[in-house]
């Protein structure tokens, strides 16, 4: 898994001409040699980072281990954050450009180089030293987005962990718990399974279900409310298990209003999940998807289906009425992970309801990644 994960980033690398990436996203750093080093720090302080040229040696700096898959040299960083230079960043940046030129001049086959997020600064000093740098994001993205059997499994071992921690959380669910302690039992099972942490505390309940994107709150919950969550959840390995269902505190059927928008939810992803097809275009998804009840239609999800693996990934395929504005075009393929999307809740109301299922993309249509059971007594 680790090798083909190198390959698909050099022959992203290859087909953009670039000679060498520079990676210090921990996602990435995770996907090119498997680094799980106090991930959540470097995602906001980068310490360490990684050369990965198209052809030689890849060089890790800043790393405490010395065993990462592919990595052939360990070095000592040139820091390039406030907080292991300080305010002035000039001298470090300018080591950092420095050891960046010596390493092309030994390994590069031109002057093009791609680099994630880092300080603006480091992309000027070797902009000045005569380097075209262009944004690493897009090449990982790339090659991120077919996936080995490997990672496959990857996946559905962390859709085991997710759907386990979501058996405890709604046998769990009871009036006069917080949205929190609810929420926190999730983080339990996947600390205590290799996983590595949460995206977000996507868990809302009663009222605060509407409108979605509300995190766990100190709210109480109480018998009869709708519960929502969205598990977001990075396991072992740092894949990802991206899960959403809905249920009510205490059973039973519900109100009018929650069987609507549940039975809406339901019929949308279902719906979209049958429209898969290897082959088809961005936009022929976003055309030939469920045509969203008119209540429901201005308060809808950020998108329809998107990207899954290591967090959420490329692409993002929005709603018909947002595809002007933000779409953007590409070819579903086999190897895909892809997550399919839905967010019922009339505007202004007090209901919403979250459904979201995992498939993965075949030569011949789609298998279903994720199985934890809907809610049948609010299908109507």
């Amino acid at each position: 898994m680790f090798t083909y994960r190198l390959g698909r980033l050099r022959t992203s690398m290859a087909e953009k001409n670039v000679s060498l990436s520079i990676l210090v996203s921990h996602v990435s750093l995770r996907y090119a040699i498997d680094f799980d080093e106090f991930q959540i720090f470097q995602s906001h302080i980068p310490t360490c980072y990684l050369f990965v040229p198209t052809e030689g040696p890849l060089v890790m700096h800043g790393a405490t281990r010395r065993d990462f898959p592919n990595v052939s040299e360990y070095r000592r960083p040139n820091f390039i954050s406030p907080f292991d230079s300080g305010f002035d960043l000039n001298n470090s940046v300018k080591k950092f450009s420095e050891e960046v030129d010596s390493f092309m001049k030994e390994y590069g086959h031109n002057n093009k180089i791609a680099i994630e997020r880092i300080t603006p600064l480091a992309t000027q000093s070797l902009k000045s030293l005569g380097y075209q740098v262009s944004d690493a994001e897009c090449l990982l993205e790339k090659a991120k987005v077919i996936k080995y059997e490997t990672e496959i499994e990857c996946i559905k071992h962390t859709i085991a962990i997710a759907e386990y921690g979501m058996k405890l959380m709604q046998e769990n669910t009871h009036a006069g718990l917080t949205e929190r302690q609810l929420w926190s039992i999730l983080h339990q099972v996947n600390i205590a399974n290799n996983g590595s942490w949460i995206e977000g505390h996507m868990l809302s309940s009663g009222p605060r279900t509407n409108p979605w994107l509300q995190e766990a709150s100190e709210r109480v919950i109480e018998r009869g409310d709708m519960v929502a969550l969205d598990t977001d959840l990075i396991g072992p390995r740092g894949y990802m298990a991206d899960i959403s269902r809905s249920w009510i505190c205490g059973g039973g059927r519900g109100n009018t209003e929650q069987r609507k928008a549940y039975q809406h939810a339901y019929d949308e992803v279902h719906f979209n999940i049958d429209t898969i097809k290897p082959g088809m275009s961005f936009s022929e998804l976003s055309i030939g998807a469920f045509q969203r009840n008119d209540i429901y239609k201005s308060n809808n999800y950020p998108c329809v289906y998107h990207g899954a693996g290591l967090t959420d990934e490329y692409p993002k395929i929005y709603y018909e009425e947002d595809w002007a504005r933000d779409g953007y075009d590409g070819i579903v393929e086999p190897n895909m992970v892809l997550c399919v999307e839905s967010y019922s809740g009339a505007e202004g109301g007090e209901v919403g309801v979250k459904l979201e299922q995992m498939v993965l993309v075949t030569d011949t249509g789609i298998e279903i990644l994720s199985h934890y059971p809907f809610e049948d007594n609010l299908i109507q």
